[in-house]
């Protein structure tokens, strides 16, 4: 029976544990049965809140604490309502084998976020013995491996027609076509690109600062000659100045799609 880690339950508080259970067992009593009788146990959804509101403080923006919720509510469901130490290998590979090979990607980081609520109960004393979520020497014998897993490439456009698909993104007036043409300039992501404002950019040196909150780590982007479209007051940088409905990323899509060949959706290769 665990008492909890050593990190974080002092060792009055350990002992004090250690006494109740062996009363228990002295008038015929099982301590974890009782513990779980008490309400002591608790669900799998409610450890994942614990966790998520816990590391949250961490995350880089709200959409990984949303990824967090919504990945371990739509996927693993059906382990919400068990109890943290009741939950085994069996129950953790019934949530992942219905997406491990066709959402890879998802499943290995629900796989580990599994494996992090699990390691939490256990760290307060709620569950013992190895973790079911584990890759390393346990379901890596069970599932392949993420690397031999692929979600194959997105449609790209051959370079030598970039040049005629920016030409018409031009003739085109829609903040989306130009958030797309500065996409295409900088290389940089959706959205950095749709939550620009124009403070950010120093038009005399040709230097974009994007924040942190919109780019995996503080950093700045040289736009050289995507400065002619960005120059105040260019319609972009006068879109942006404001930004209280940037393009999104579907009307960039719609965008690409309506000029690209065939329909299809490509990216810039």
């Amino acid at each position: 029976m665990g008492l909890g880690s050593a990190a974080s339950v002092p060792l009055a508080d350990a002992r004090e544990k250690a006494a109740s259970a062996r009363r228990k067992i002295a008038q015929g009593l099982n301590p974890i049965d009782e513990r779980k009788r008490d309400g002591g146990i608790p669900t799998f959804g409610e450890m994942a809140y614990d966790v998520r509101e816990t590391l949250s403080a961490g995350f880089r923006n709200e959409k990984h604490k949303a990824q967090w919720k919504s990945t371990l509510e739509t996927y693993a469901a059906p382990l919400r309502a068990k109890p943290v130490d009741t939950i085994a290998t069996d129950d953790v590979l019934a949530v992942l084998k219905p997406i491990w090979t066709t959402k890879a990607e998802t499943a290995s980081r629900m796989r580990g976020r599994i494996e992090k609520v699990l390691d939490a109960a256990k760290a307060k004393g709620f569950r013992e013995g190895e973790n079911p979520a584990r890759w390393r020497g346990h379901l890596d014998h069970l599932l392949p491996r993420p690397s031999k897993l692929s979600r194959g490439h997105h449609a790209a456009m051959p370079y030598e027609e970039v040049a005629a698909f920016v030409s018409k993104l031009r003739d085109r007036e829609a903040t989306s076509a130009l958030a797309l043409e500065l996409r295409i300039l900088t290389a940089a992501r959706s959205g950095e690109i749709l939550g620009m404002r124009s403070p950010e950019i120093d038009f005399n040196k040709k230097i974009w600062t994007v924040p942190v909150n919109r780019m995996a780590s503080y950093g700045c982007i040289m736009i050289g000659p995507a400065a002619s479209r960005t120059r105040s007051p260019s319609p972009m940088a006068g879109r942006y100045q404001r930004l209280e409905k940037p393009a999104t990323t579907s009307q960039t899509y719609r965008r690409l799609n309506r000029i690209s060949r065939n329909g299809r959706r490509q990216s810039v290769a």
